[in-house]
């Protein structure tokens, strides 16, 4: 539904191109950089990996990336506006979009707030005064989790507080705008992630075993390649580092001026996240090299190389044993947080950007309308006693089920039902210095990518309806409360979002080339004369707009 009555703000741009290329780097640098894409390349075949890694990267990561920024650059809007402008019947999909970022924003944003938590923890290596170890510090002394899985609603102040601190910058990011706010944020934060990085990476390379680490990681087992998992794991990998299909860069390059070089910028990010992660992968095992060292073990049977447990129990363990270690944890901890943030900041302006074209209000309303409901919900869902649990079940739906369902549907809409790939293709060519999208690009994101995606999210399902998430952790009430549950009202939050009025006239639009020449949803120049219609999909779409 529309009322269209407002009139519609006009676009918010980056400062700069350069601006967003750092704003587009940090919301892809994020948490899984560090404590996931090390654990993966080890136990995937090693440096063998990184063909699959590279194909995938290519075939998948830097393709996918065009179609968001294709599509959000030429529809120019919020998610939920562009795929309305596209065709109103798919509206709901942005709106998907802007829910599942919500949701993984309020869960997000917890981790981070344990990263900034222990970043002071490292002042004084607080969890080396637990004579049980940092793992029994991390869970009974910092999360104080609860005994029984369920839901418990006493808070954890050690992580309700900084989470607070999370959520009050973050808002105050969005709310100063585009180029006020995301592009000078990013600006800071992404030189100094690293910097901080770089200097952290540098020590663990001196440390003792470092190398006996670094031969664990790279060392390539070439007969992992004819396993199908290792080439779905890479797939997997490059698709949720580079936070593709679910809206994020879709919107960030809404901002860009209308004449930009996409192609180059996008290349250039996709390479850079990757780069950051191979970056992480020397840090990581040059470091869980020297714990093996210590411990007179070889890095194999070293446990908790990835996710959580690498973070906040295997490194504070380690940072034990080395000199300088608060200085070490600090520079770690800090680099988490600063990751954290600007993936978090990416989020956010997905969820502000659309409510504020609904709203018809100001970036800084906007935040506070969305950032301040996710911050309730993280302090009493996620920041409680029982909050580690339902983060696990959550994070495990809203990404196997919530983000692949967006980009599935979201390839098949643009390539295969809507058939705006050849124009998408032409977008991106006439926009771009680098003008090497061919019909192969059409081929994978409109038929390739789906069909592998597809499968991916399908065995997963299959696997949490026959067998849950993880039975031997959890019941299947809890999952299907924070799972099925969480999934379900998120559909029911779409669907409720789409129906809403918007308060701008989002339907007046008109895309153009760098050139100023309209063209229509096919891809046709518009005739002069018709300089001020608005872009419809079809005759009937067209008088169904004049009637809504």
């Amino acid at each position: 539904m529309s009322s269209n009555s407002g009139k519609s703000p006009a676009r918010e741009q980056w400062g700069s191109q350069f601006g967003f290329l750092m704003a587009a780097i940090g919301s892809a640098i994020g948490l899984g950089n560090i404590w996931r894409f090390p654990g993966v390349t080890y136990s995937n075949g090693g440096g063998a990996f990184m063909i699959p890694y590279v194909v995938a990267l290519l075939t998948a990561g830097v393709p996918f990336l065009l179609l968001d920024y294709a599509v959000g650059h030429r529809y120019r809007g919020s998610s939920p506006a562009v795929f309305r402008r596209m065709s109103k019947r798919w509206e709901w999909l942005g709106w998907w979009h802007v829910v599942v970022c919500f949701v993984i924003m309020t869960y997000y944003a917890v981790i981070i707030g344990w990263s900034l938590r222990y970043t002071f923890y490292s002042v004084n290596t607080a969890w080396d005064q637990d004579k049980d170890g940092a793992k029994d510090f991390f869970f009974n002394k910092f999360l104080h989790v609860a005994s029984t899985v369920g839901y418990d609603s006493s808070p954890v102040w050690d992580v309700v507080i900084p989470l607070v601190v999370v959520w009050a910058v973050v808002i105050a990011v969005i709310g100063k705008g585009v180029a006020g706010g995301v592009e000078r944020a990013n600006k800071v934060f992404l030189p100094l992630l690293v910097l901080l990085f770089v200097v952290l990476v540098v020590r663990a390379l001196f440390l003792p075993g470092a190398v006996d680490g670094l031969n664990a990681l790279w060392t390539p087992n070439f007969d992992s390649l004819g396993d199908p998992k290792v080439w779905v794991a890479a797939y997997s990998q490059i698709f949720y580092s580079l936070s593709i299909g679910f809206g994020i860069m879709l919107t960030y390059a809404s901002y860009l001026p209308k004449k930009t070089n996409l192609v180059g910028t996008g290349l250039v990010a996709a390479f850079a996240n990757s780069s950051f992660e191979v970056l992480a992968g020397f840090g990581v095992f040059g470091t869980l090299g020297f714990m093996a060292h210590q411990q007179g073990v070889g890095v194999d049977k070293l446990q908790g190389l990835t996710g959580i447990s690498l973070s906040f129990i295997t490194f504070p363990t380690i940072i034990n044993e080395m000199p300088g270690g608060a200085l070490f944890g600090i520079l770690f901890f800090l680099s988490l947080t600063l990751a954290g943030i600007t993936s978090l900041i990416s989020l956010l302006q997905v969820v502000g950007a659309a409510a504020a074209e609904k709203m018809g209000t100001t970036p800084l309303k906007a935040a506070l309308v969305v950032g301040i409901p996710a911050a309730v919900v993280s302090v009493f869902v996620f920041g409680t006693t029982s909050g580690v649990y339902s983060l696990d079940v959550v994070d495990a739906y809203i990404n196997q089920v919530g983000v692949l369902s967006s980009a599935i549907i979201m390839s098949a809409v643009t390539g295969v039902i809507l058939r705006k790939l050849p124009m998408l293709r032409k977008h991106l060519n006439k926009v771009s210095d680098t003008k090497f999208v061919g019909t192969w690009w059409i081929v994978i994101v409109g038929a390739a990518l789906p069909i592998l995606l597809a499968y991916m999210m399908g065995d997963t399902v299959l696997g949490y309806i026959e067998n849950g998430y993880d039975p031997k952790n959890y019941s299947r009430g809890f999952e299907g409360i924070f799972g099925w549950g969480m999934l379900a009202v998120s559909v029911v939050a779409t669907i409720a979002l789409t129906w809403a009025p918007w308060r701008t006239n989002v339907d007046s639009f008109t895309a153009q080339d760098e050139e100023g020449a309209e063209y229509s949803h096919a891809g046709v120049p518009a005739p002069a004369q018709k300089s001020d219609a608005k872009e419809v999909t079809s005759d009937a779409e067209a008088a169904s707009s004049a009637q809504a």
